[in-house]
């Protein structure tokens, strides 16, 4: 890193980030063109998979797959988004696998309900434990997009003994330390006052601003033009109370003090920071930096692509899955 340091890097990326709306994780496209999920279709299971015999008021689960499986896969998806976002893959690993997508409530038309109130990453995590544990799975392979990849990490470290394999696609372990001040070491406690700002922005913009920010965050996450459709109407259908207090919550959220604690293979999927002046190996840099407390894992670059790997890379995408779950 010849023009700046990976850690002043990493203040700088989000720097910017001071808006109203949605910044690292904000929606999700609807592949097969379908509906983004309202309180009645979540409540109907439609003839393409069914739902999860599980009682919760923090996220829904959809299943498809085979009558006997050679696995389980839990699938979850990111900051305001549906699990449709998932359905390439779900339609390339259904056939062998059991897939369990996660819709968290308050996200792309669910209703909120315990999603309302407290932390929404964190409780997301613990009631992925109990369901595991309910379903009676056996180390299922779990699978995140950013703040998916946050819930994945939680459940990972805190229940070693649940997890089978872990990958996490484009998120850090401490997306708050990229609003720190250029060389210091940022903590939750030094990045409150932003993450509280940003929450305070988020709840008390107009409605026009705050979609006329969430549809440029969802346009520059998603390289593939026609790809965008979906993520803008989950965006705006998400409940904001709830994708402001998440994404306040992420911002907060460090944990590479526990990622020691992780047991099963990870591997980390991501792609270069799309900021000024940022280079693949300042990207590289900053992940082996982020993830140094986590023995073993594996990071991986995907080039050419945004946020939404599964969207702008569908074909590399697969294909790192597949290697991953064989």
């Amino acid at each position: 890193m010849k023009t700046m340091t990976a850690a002043a890097a990493l203040a700088a990326i989000l720097s910017l980030a001071t808006m109203p709306a949605l910044a690292q994780d904000h929606g999700t496209h609807h592949p097969g063109g379908h509906a983004p999920a309202t309180a009645q279709s979540a409540a109907v299971p439609d003839q393409s998979h069914q739902h999860a015999d599980f009682e919760s008021g923090r996220f829904h689960v959809r299943i498809d797959g085979p009558e006997h499986p050679i696995g389980d896969v839990i699938l979850i998806p990111g900051l305001s988004s549906s699990p449709e976002v998932w359905d390439g893959l779900t339609d390339e690993l259904k056939d062998r696998y059991r897939i369990h997508r996660i819709h968290v409530q308050g996200f792309a038309g669910a209703p909120a309900k315990d999603n309302a109130q407290g932390r929404v990453a964190a409780s997301v995590a613990a009631d992925l434990a109990r369901y595991i544990r309910q379903q009676g799975l056996n180390k299922p392979a779990v699978i995140g997009h950013s703040m998916g990849g946050t819930i994945g990490l939680m459940l990972a470290a805190r229940n070693p003994d649940l997890v089978g394999k872990l990958m996490v696609v484009d998120m850090m372990p401490f997306i708050g330390a990229m609003f720190g001040t250029p060389g210091t070491n940022p903590t939750a406690a030094s990045v409150a006052p932003i993450a509280e700002q940003i929450y305070a922005g988020m709840m008390s913009s107009p409605d026009p601003e705050y979609q006329a920010q969430a549809a440029a965050t969802v346009t520059g996450m998603i390289n593939t033009e026609a790809l965008r459709a979906g993520p803008l109407e989950d965006a705006a259908t998400s409940d904001r109370r709830v994708s402001a207090s998440a994404y306040r919550e992420l911002i907060l959220t460090d944990l590479r003090p526990e990622l020691a604690r992780i047991t099963a293979p990870t591997e980390v999927l991501y792609v270069v920071f799309n900021f000024p002046g940022m280079t693949p190996e300042m990207t590289d840099g900053i992940y082996r930096m982020s993830f140094a407390t986590l023995p073993g894992v594996t990071l991986k670059r995907i080039d050419d692509s945004a946020h939404f790997i599964m969207l702008d890379q569908p074909a590399r995408f697969t294909a790192e899955v597949n290697a991953f779950l064989e």
